[in-house]
């Protein structure tokens, strides 16, 4: 079905729910994993969520081909992927060049996040003097967060240590060092500016309109609220406007205008979707301000957290369960799976053998690692 377009334009297609969901799978890499290096599709995914350490690990592996986490995590080492502050003011796993080319475009609203949580706390000490501050305290050795925000304080650059530990992050651009991040390792964040920590992979800033084309390459058709949405920005109406000629349009169940690259791959709602494990706060969940392609309709955040953040099965296309890993003893575990509603027999078995293979590379050293459901 056809809705008139933009008055002299053509009729525009509309793409139901479902239509989105597996368009949004296919540039994800979730309907089939994609034999790509795992830098490579960082970028290409314009970074991977990174609040906690596993998700991007689980993120790549149910998207690449043979993915191997230890590779992840040289990449990490080798400072080739950094974890910093990105969109939406939460942190990210990406290339350097990304991490250099994108905080610019996306600093206004880490400003404004900070500003609405603490600015009170901060009071009128300017952010320049925290900014010189901050590198001049992290010139030789990296600082965690709370110590960094101490040391402020005792700079005279404050009066609040969390406020200042805070404002640290948002007025300076900082990477949380290795080992934090890496596979196998531990540690607690801490802190060095981006110019120190990666200087080889500066790169000039990205424009809204490369920003824009990258996310639809990644998570369209979409609509300018969606892109707002996912950036955590403002003001990308006219930015829209700008690149129309280069774009396609259609339409949403809702009626809401979509644009989307015009050699994008929109698979259709007829494609067949595998069970796929993401880690909590995956992207594919967040990039969106109308998120009925892949949260199903009845979704409550109350299934998410039950005393503890769940990583998410796709069954379907669509967010059906939760997971997490249990490892009661060496040699033993399990990846526990909590169904959001019932499954068919055919998911439950599709589940049950991408589950498995998750156990096995979570834990891959242990005997009797299954997958247990929870009951609905």
């Amino acid at each position: 079905m056809a809705t008139r377009g933009p008055e002299g334009a053509p009729p525009q297609e509309t793409l139901d729910d479902r239509a989105l969901g597996r368009a949004l799978l296919a540039r994800q890499h979730l309907l089939r994993r994609a034999p790509l290096a795992p830098a490579a599709a960082v970028e290409h995914l314009v970074g991977l969520q990174a609040q906690a350490v596993l998700p991007p690990y689980v993120g790549l592996w149910s998207r690449l081909d043979g993915f191997a986490p230890e590779a992840l995590g040289a990449l990490l080492e080798s400072r080739a992927l950094v974890r910093l502050t990105l969109m939406r003011g939460t942190i990210h796993l990406v290339t350097g060049r990304d991490a250099w080319a994108l905080r610019p475009v996306v600093q206004p609203a880490i400003v404004r996040g900070h500003r609405g949580a603490w600015g009170k706390r901060v009071g009128d000490v300017a952010p320049e003097r925290i900014a010189d501050a901050v590198h001049a305290l992290l010139a030789d050795a990296p600082l965690g967060g709370r110590e960094l925000g101490r040391r402020l304080v005792e700079a005279g650059v404050g009066t609040d240590v969390e406020a200042m530990a805070d404002a640290a992050t948002a007025y300076a651009t900082l990477v949380q060092v290795t080992p934090r991040g890496v596979w196998g390792a531990s540690a607690a964040p801490a802190y060095r500016p981006l110019a120190t920590w990666a200087p080889d992979a500066r790169a000039d800033a990205a424009t809204p309109d490369e920003v824009v084309l990258r996310y639809l390459a990644a998570f369209g058709p979409a609509s300018v609220r969606d892109a707002q949405a996912w950036a955590g920005i403002t003001g990308l109406a006219a930015t829209f406007a700008r690149l129309r000629d280069r774009l396609v349009t259609f339409r949403d169940a809702r009626g809401r205008e979509l644009f989307d690259l015009p050699d994008a791959p929109r698979p259709g709602g007829d494609v067949a979707a595998p069970a796929r494990f993401l880690g909590e706060f995956d992207n594919v969940f967040l990039a969106h301000a109308d998120r009925a392609r892949i949260w199903p309709e009845g979704f409550r955040w109350g299934h998410v957290v039950h005393g503890r953040s769940l990583g998410m099965v796709l069954v379907d296309g669509l967010v059906r369960a939760g997971w997490w890993a249990e490892r009661p003893a060496r040699g033993a575990g399990a990846v526990v799976v909590r169904p959001f509603g019932p499954l068919t027999r055919a998911e439950r078995a599709d589940v049950l053998a991408e589950g498995r293979r998750l156990a096995a590379l979570l834990d891959p050293g242990a005997r009797d690692a299954d997958v247990r459901f929870e009951r609905v």
